[in-house]
């Protein structure tokens, strides 16, 4: 898809090196498409292989390998970052501070406890309702600040389960 003319993309590398690129450096690129996953770049001389060995199209993040080393692609266009700007971004909505039980159920486990960082998508609990177990994952990065719920416990929907800092 052709991006509008002065377009610029931001390119965060590794969550850790942030990049600014424009729609006219991107499309002027000398890269070429080998296979499937796998692509060569020719820049200021030097050819590159890269891989594009994992991607998540929703987060537009990509894992590539190059060389042997493998970094963290995240690409934002213009909407995104319009978005962004205007706090409608998912990462905004991720400042949640406590998990409550989506619905009436058991809780079979617990896997943290009060000081543990935890990860985005880390498995917190298990919840049995309607005879289905379900896993209760991190909404966010953050430490658990308080445990509420507690093996074989039942809880009634929206009880409150887990607090973070």
């Amino acid at each position: 898809m052709q991006q509008p003319m002065n377009s610029k993309f931001k390119v965060k590398v590794n969550a850790k090196y942030d990049l600014e690129l424009t729609s006219d450096e991107v499309n002027n690129c000398d890269l070429i498409k080998t296979s499937n996953d796998n692509f060569h770049l020719l820049k200021k001389g030097k050819s590159v292989t890269a891989k594009v060995v994992d991607s998540n199209f929703s987060k537009k993040e990509y894992l590539i390998e190059i060389n042997h080393n493998q970094y963290v692609v995240r690409i934002e266009n213009q909407l995104d970052q319009l978005i962004d700007a205007m706090g409608f971004s998912m990462s905004s909505v991720k400042h949640i501070n406590n998990i409550k039980a989506p619905m009436p159920g058991l809780i079979l486990d617990v896997s943290i406890i009060a000081g543990q960082e935890v990860k985005e998508d880390d498995p917190l609990l298990i919840l049995e309702a309607m005879k289905m177990e379900n896993v209760i994952t991190s909404p966010r990065n953050g430490v658990i600040k308080k445990v509420v719920a507690m093996k074989g416990e039942a809880v009634q929907k929206s009880q409150l389960l887990i607090e973070f800092e």
